[in-house]
């Protein structure tokens, strides 16, 4: 049952809405937003996971666009120092190397708590 539940989650179908308390629209009139226009399957759907996908597409772009002009600015070379490794790095470079260390550190500990989660939540269902 359960995997038939993830089948249905993960599929493109539309969300079916809650049937309305309202008479008119429980009598088989189709659904009328104001001003009188019909709602059709396309006006019920309000996320897919096409529309995420664009978004992050679009938003990751803004963001390296962001990081490029940062990194073209900040081309004066720093001296970086960590333990035994000593590098002569742009700046920008550095910030940005240290930002992606940064976010694999937090996405490491993200993955490991959703293993955890998944982990306990397969115990519970046998």
């Amino acid at each position: 049952m359960a995997a038939n539940e993830d089948r249905v989650r993960d599929s493109e179908e539309p969300v079916k809405i809650p049937a309305s308390t309202d008479p008119e629209e429980q009598s088989g009139a189709p659904a009328k937003k104001d001003g009188g226009v019909t709602l059709d399957a396309y006006d019920q759907v309000k996320h897919t996971r096409s529309a995420s996908l664009w978004s992050g597409l679009v938003g990751g772009a803004v963001i390296l666009l962001v990081l490029l002009a940062f990194i073209v600015q900040n081309q004066q070379n720093t001296q970086i120092n960590l333990l035994f490794w000593e590098a002569n790095l742009p700046l920008g470079v550095s910030l940005l190397i240290a930002a992606i260390l940064g976010a694999l550190v937090v996405g490491s500990a993200g993955g490991l708590r959703i293993f955890q989660l998944r982990r306990a939540a397969k115990k519970l269902r046998d």
